[in-house]
């Protein structure tokens, strides 16, 4: 149901998680770890961090979970750790830009696959946004225009697309997983997501840390402590002072500061047909939004 009015604070609060969400890209260019330990510490920190947020405010009850809701937290968990590691393997093969507009194909590969999990039907509507969101994403890659797509530029467009389908495939989980208290759901999901990295760095010895810089570490405990735990406290903060509409829009502020960010920080800018690409597939996205408020 719709809020009738919106909290400045609220409103504050959001477009600050939304700005902090859209320079990870930035940060991740320069730790020069692999993607698997950076979701590992990210999790692990940003997880312990909600933590000690709920004991300390006293948000909630922490409540015991019955085991299969909390085996389907932990599995949509490793599901967002996978996830990061292939955005953050993106971020090194193209631009933070064009990888963070792969990602946000989310909404659109959602609506392809309700049909066949939810048993909901692809309106004109919903086939128009999504086929617009697709060819943006074709004029992004470079594929069509004067640039070319070259074959690390092609993986790293496959490496992002493959991020927004991981977590897609989140998004349709929570769907499912309801009445549970959000910092608690997502305390559980960071700490899941970090732990299940554990083996593979085992194995991979991708816990040899000795080549880090202090400077590295710093930036380390920063996407750990501020891009994860104090982005998500003002994102989940924020969310009963606003309007559901509000919310839909503001958050597109995230791959847009992303676009401002690695234009004006990394020097990576989008061509006329990458912008073009870029409108078409927010705008299609803020579209699908509001075709489901008017279906609800």
């Amino acid at each position: 149901m719709n809020r009738k009015e919106n909290n400045q604070k609220s409103i504050v609060m959001f477009i600050s998680s939304m700005l902090i969400f859209g320079t990870i890209g930035v940060f991740r260019r320069s730790i020069p770890c692999s993607s698997a330990f950076l979701a590992f510490f990210r999790g692990i920190l940003g997880g312990l961090f909600l933590l000690a947020f709920i004991r300390l405010k006293k948000k909630t009850a922490w409540e015991k979970l019955p085991k299969n809701l909390f085996l389907g937290l932990a599995v949509t968990g490793a599901l967002i750790g996978v996830n990061w590691i292939l955005l953050f393997e993106a971020f090194n093969y193209t631009t933070v830009a064009v990888a963070t507009l792969c990602y946000y194909m989310q909404p659109t590969i959602v609506v392809i696959l309700s049909p066949i999990i939810f048993r909901e039907s692809l309106t004109k509507k919903k086939a128009l946004c999504a086929a617009t969101a697709i060819i943006g994403m074709v004029l992004v890659s470079g594929v069509i225009g004067d640039s070319g797509s070259q074959a690390g530029n092609l993986r790293g467009i496959l490496l992002g697309l493959g991020a927004a389908a991981f977590y897609s495939a989140v998004i349709i989980m929570n769907k499912i997983i309801r009445e549970i208290d959000p910092y608690q759901k997502t305390t559980i999901q960071l700490l899941s997501a970090g732990i299940v990295m554990i083996p593979y760095l085992l194995v991979t010895g991708g816990f040899d840390t000795g080549s880090f810089s202090p400077t590295a570490i710093a930036l380390l405990f920063v996407v750990g402590i501020v891009h994860t735990g104090i982005a998500y406290v003002l994102y989940f903060g924020s969310m009963d002072g606003l309007k559901v509409q509000t919310i839909a829009l503001l958050s597109y502020i995230d791959p847009v500061s992303a676009l401002f960010f690695s234009a004006l920080l990394l020097h990576e800018r989008l061509n006329l047909t990458g912008i073009i690409g870029a409108c078409m597939i927010i705008l299609s996205s803020i579209a699908l939004f509001f075709v489901e408020e008017d279906r609800g």
